[in-house]
């Protein structure tokens, strides 16, 4: 590794919360960008599509969101391992493990072109999409998963560079994709009326103009490790990240299942319902960027720091994280309750659509403040590699909490969408309680281990 990037990758000495913000700003920036590709989605659609074009797109999404969580969560195990091995001084260790990566995902790409466009339809019928949108949300999912290779591709190389240290580029590729996303959304939806599948469309062209690009970059770019052809095989390191990373991506595939279970829940609500969860959802995701950029910086933080045996490090930017997200969270909550119909209205025209939206956003509104304290624990024993923890805490909060108060809300007379909306910070609450006693037992066994 060079000087240069050590001294400013490096996240074992200088001070936490400047760090923790410099490494986590770019990442914000780049969920904040990457949430636009099914915002402008469902914007577009719904300014120029249909009403069941905005079902379609959400519904649609929500089954392709279910498979990029789980490759998002197989990659944090690289992004985990990287960061443990610059921590460690072992850096020549990378290049396998690069290799290696780009091998397994290979295949995983492959099966997944094949299946997705294949069960589009039985996984549409699964998730009842309304019979008005039903076609619409096929289309959507044969076309995603055509070009699924390109949307693998993008979180595989945004995980290597994230476990380096290096924010900024994932933000680089991430902002290529979301300029093309909106140039070919209007082209496809607003010039040529192409409504779903325009969409749909839109969203592959742009992830695979910002692979491309992102490979030409990488190619100038020096990078603090080499990689040899004998490095591209299914190697011993596959193994290591895969464990690692399995229960990450099990997590965010529950997590998801939830909320697409709770999708169709409330598709049995009505068209109406069915398009103001998918405007509301949306809205959540920009919710959710501040939380979620908190857990992808803690991991690599935690990491580095843990492979230099600064534990006390890892801690102290576990808590600044909480501090961070929940003075942010306070007034995005207070915004999406108080003021949801605006921010509704940027997406659909239809007045019943926004009022649907607004009503599930006065529930899920707190959220945005919970959320933050519970990804930071989940990032700090992500860096850990105590992710089968975050896996069994991501089981209880899904079937002891959110599926169960999310589908007994839905099925009351005349149900209420802020009442179903509430499930979710109501699951975020107990997942908090079960790491914050997981937490508490760690430091008592760690204190243990240094009196003896």
């Amino acid at each position: 590794m060079t000087s240069k990037f050590n001294k400013k990758n490096d996240f074992t000495t200088g001070n936490i919360p400047q760090k923790l913000v410099q490494f986590m700003l770019p990442i914000l920036g780049a969920l904040i960008l990457q949430a636009m590709y099914g915002a402008v989605d469902i914007m577009i659609v719904g300014k120029f599509g249909t009403t069941a074009g905005i079902s379609g797109v959400s519904t649609g999404g929500n089954i392709v969101n279910l498979v990029i969580f789980a490759i998002s969560g197989l990659s944090m195990g690289i992004t985990v391992l990287i960061a443990r091995y610059l921590g460690e001084q072992h850096a020549e260790r990378i290049g396998k493990l690069v290799g290696g990566t780009v091998c397994f995902f290979s295949i995983v790409s492959l099966v997944l072109t094949v299946l997705l466009p294949v069960f589009a339809r039985p996984l549409a019928i699964l998730m009842k999409a309304p019979e008005e949108a039903l076609d619409l949300t096929v289309t959507y999912i044969r076309i995603c998963g055509g070009g699924i290779f390109f949307v693998i591709a993008y979180n595989v190389i945004s995980g290597i560079f994230r476990g380096l240290g290096d924010s900024v580029m994932p933000l680089v590729f991430v902002a290529i994709a979301c300029v093309v996303n909106i140039l070919g959304d209007l082209l496809f939806v607003a010039v040529f009326h192409m409504n779903v599948a325009g969409a749909a469309l839109a969203t592959i062209l742009a992830q695979a103009v910002s692979v491309v690009l992102s490979l030409l970059i990488i190619r100038k770019k020096k990078l603090p490790f080499t990689i040899k052809k004998n490095d591209f095989s299914l190697n011993s390191e596959v193994k290591k990240f895969v464990r690692i990373g399995a229960p990450i991506s099990f997590q965010g595939i529950l997590t998801d299942f939830s909320f697409l279970a709770l999708c169709a829940f409330i598709n049995n609500l009505g068209l109406d319902a069915s398009s103001g969860y998918g405007v509301a959802s949306k809205i959540g995701a920009f919710i959710m960027l501040v939380p979620s950029s908190l857990m992808q910086s803690m991991a690599s933080f935690v990491s580095q720091n843990v492979g230099a045996g600064r534990e006390d490090r890892a801690t102290q930017a576990m808590f600044t994280g909480m501090g961070i997200g929940c003075t942010i969270g306070v007034f995005i909550a207070l915004l999406s309750f108080f003021h949801g119909s605006v921010l509704a209205s940027f997406f659909s025209n239809d007045s019943a659509v926004i009022a649907r939206a607004w009503e599930y956003m006065r529930g899920f509104s707190s959220e945005a403040v919970v959320t933050s304290i519970l990804f930071s624990f989940m990032g700090y024993f992500n860096g850990h590699a105590q992710t089968a923890f975050v896996m069994m805490q991501g089981i209880a909060q899904t079937f002891l909490v959110r599926l169960p108060v999310s589908w007994f809300m839905s099925i009351q007379p005349d149900a209420s969408l802020t009442m179903i909306g509430l499930a979710a910070p109501t699951a975020t609450v107990f997942g908090i309680l079960i790491n914050s006693i997981f937490f508490v037992q760690c430091k008592r066994r760690a204190a243990s281990v240094k009196i003896k």
